[in-house]
């Protein structure tokens, strides 16, 4: 596995691999790696002739008051995990890399950016497609590959990169969960012990709504509810939101159907969490 920092010569590593005629995978992380980062990259193997990943914590999606100086960050291993998965090249750039100095271009996509995450972290998303729209016109992918767990920030990049026609296939691989149920994330080794046990409220709340869903319900409302009644139970989690939604645009409906996405984000401590369903 090839390491790279600089824009230029990652660029020129993808083109030399189309060149022979390969496909380009693309998997973007911010790092501290999980099985939920891995399933990315070996659907990137299964998909591509060429597997590139990248590693930036990305600054400009952490709002003032969030966790950017705390996030993990646990270069060797992951660049060990990577290169025992077979990937081909990484880049990891540095903050002046990505974001050279005096630069005041950013890619807000309007609308759908302001609703899920994006109310409750006012310019998150506007990060999030700055950083990736970046990285996709660096390393120019045939197809690029994110977590079903980021629902919000996949209809966002699917529409980025419509509407800016892009020339890369955006492929959502399904959210990795414990045993228990609770979802990969690189902030759960943020957790105490008795938090990593309350964190589990999240997905059985989706549970049940998705229990209720294939017994008949078809009431966003009344599915909301069912939601909130498992919060009740973990007093000790504070519920940003539990919204049902058009999972392509985000916004919210009144009666459920099979593809309607169900989203919810906790507190959990000082943690905050995010899960969802797709309802089938």
């Amino acid at each position: 596995m090839k390491l790279q920092s600089r824009a230029v010569e990652t660029r020129s590593e993808t083109r030399a691999a189309k060149l022979q005629g390969k496909r380009v995978g693309f998997v973007p992380t911010m790092g501290a790696l999980h099985d939920g980062h891995i399933s990315l990259v070996r659907a990137a193997k299964a998909q591509s002739d060429f597997v590139l990943a990248s590693i930036f914590v990305n600054p400009t999606q952490f709002g003032p008051n969030e966790d950017l100086a705390k996030y993990p960050r646990t270069f060797e291993a992951d660049r060990k995990k990577l290169e025992a998965e077979g990937v081909d090249l990484l880049f990891a750039p540095s903050v002046e890399e990505m974001y050279p100095d005096g630069a005041v271009t950013f890619v807000p996509v309007e609308g759908i950016s302001d609703r899920l995450d994006g109310r409750s972290r006012p310019g998150h998303f506007r990060g999030v497609a700055t950083v990736v729209a970046k990285l996709c016109h660096i390393a120019e992918p045939d197809v690029a590959f994110f977590g079903q767990k980021d629902a919000a920030q996949v209809a966002i990049i699917k529409r980025m990169v419509r509407d800016l026609m892009f020339p890369v296939e955006i492929v959502v691989v399904p959210i990795v969960r414990e045993p228990d149920g609770l979802a990969l994330s690189s902030r759960n080794a943020y957790l105490s012990p008795a938090e990593r046990k309350q964190a589990t409220v999240l997905s059985r709340a989706l549970r049940e709504v998705h229990a209720q869903y294939r017994s008949g319900e078809r009431s966003a409302a009344r599915l909301i509810e069912a939601a909130r009644q498992v919060f009740a139970s973990e007093p000790s989690v504070r519920l940003d939101y539990v919204e049902i939604v058009d999972r392509d645009t985000l916004e919210s409906v009144s009666q459920v159907k099979a593809g309607t996405l169900v989203a919810v984000a906790a507190f959990v401590g000082s943690t905050r969490l995010i899960d969802n369903v797709v309802l089938t």
